[in-house]
């Protein structure tokens, strides 16, 4: 059984992801899984903030990330009426919205890829307005 673990920051090339967005990071993550060579076991992804976290959703029809957005932008609106306040009032919705998500997911490894199904795809799902540096902690298990 090997073990491999790696942390990655997500975004432009200075590591800050834009704001309030849902971004493809399937081909980061299959790059880094496969350089790994491991054939068969599960990787974990983990998001290590609490405004941010991770989606296994769609990724042929791009209009599917601006419904998501949309759709918690509903559920979860920005407000001055929330008690955690000093970041702005983006703050608790961002928090809200990483509940009713999550921050990890876990992948199984099979013929050295990603198990992901043909429209699969794994998203960061930032739910902060101002940009943000956030990263990815990586953890592969197999043979």
């Amino acid at each position: 059984m090997n073990c491999r673990v790696a942390a990655c920051a997500t975004g432009t090339s200075a590591g800050v992801e834009a704001p309030r967005s849902v971004r493809l990071r399937s081909d980061r993550v299959s790059a880094w899984q496969r350089a790994q060579g491991i054939d068969a076991g599960l990787l974990t992804v983990f998001c290590r903030h609490t405004s941010a976290s991770l989606l296994m959703q769609e990724n042929a029809a791009p209009e599917v990330r601006g419904d998501i957005e949309r759709y918690f932008a509903r559920i979860e609106p920005e407000s001055d009426d929330y008690a955690p306040d000093d970041e702005g009032p983006d703050d608790m919705p961002a928090h809200l919205r990483t509940a009713l998500t999550q921050v990890q997911l876990t992948i199984p490894v099979m013929g050295g890829e990603l198990a992901l199904g043909t429209w699969q795809g794994i998203y960061r799902f930032e739910h902060r307005r101002r940009p943000h540096r956030r990263q990815l902690v990586l953890h592969l298990l197999g043979e």
